[in-house]
């Protein structure tokens, strides 16, 4: 029986690190560096808010689907949730870039959890108006964003 408790308590403190190491990974705000300079940037310094990268987002999926006359109640209210997540995105981000500095790792745990449920609440919210709109599509339509979402690129985007 001693045995079986240790394999539960070892296989709980390996998943409790694992997630801590993943956390301070994902939310440091360190150089990787560690003999580097105190000059230490903004996490948004040099990344574009949400609110902008949702917008260039909505410009390319607009020019890539051509919607139609018929299609653009469903994709006001489709971009219209768009713009929501991003602004609670960016306030989510603000947040961090403020409070980073003060917050020990357990704070940092915790807000990497109220980021994530964040995000997959955005995503709830996200998924019944983008239901509605590829239901709506042409099948040249659904094949482009098949292969948006598959790949990334954005119909005559020049990434490679």
């Amino acid at each position: 029986m001693k045995r079986r408790d240790y394999r539960v308590a070892f296989s709980v403190t390996l998943v409790v690190m694992t997630v801590a190491f993943l956390s301070t990974i994902f939310f440091a705000n360190a150089n990787l560096s560690f003999a580097a300079s105190d000059k230490k940037k903004s996490s948004a310094v040099g990344r574009a808010s949400a609110v902008a990268h949702t917008e260039a987002q909505i410009k390319q999926l607009q020019s890539a689907l051509s919607i139609t006359e018929a299609q653009k109640e469903l994709w006001n209210n489709l971009t219209q949730v768009m713009r929501e997540n991003a602004k609670d995105i960016d306030a989510l981000t603000k947040a961090r870039a403020e409070n980073t500095k003060t917050m020990n790792a357990v704070e940092h745990m915790k807000f990497h959890s109220q980021t994530t449920q964040a995000h997959l609440d955005q995503l709830q919210k996200l998924i019944p108006p983008f239901e509605a709109f590829y239901a709506s599509m042409s099948d040249e339509q659904k094949k482009i964003t098949d292969t948006i979402f598959r790949t990334g690129k954005y119909g005559k985007s020049k990434r490679k």
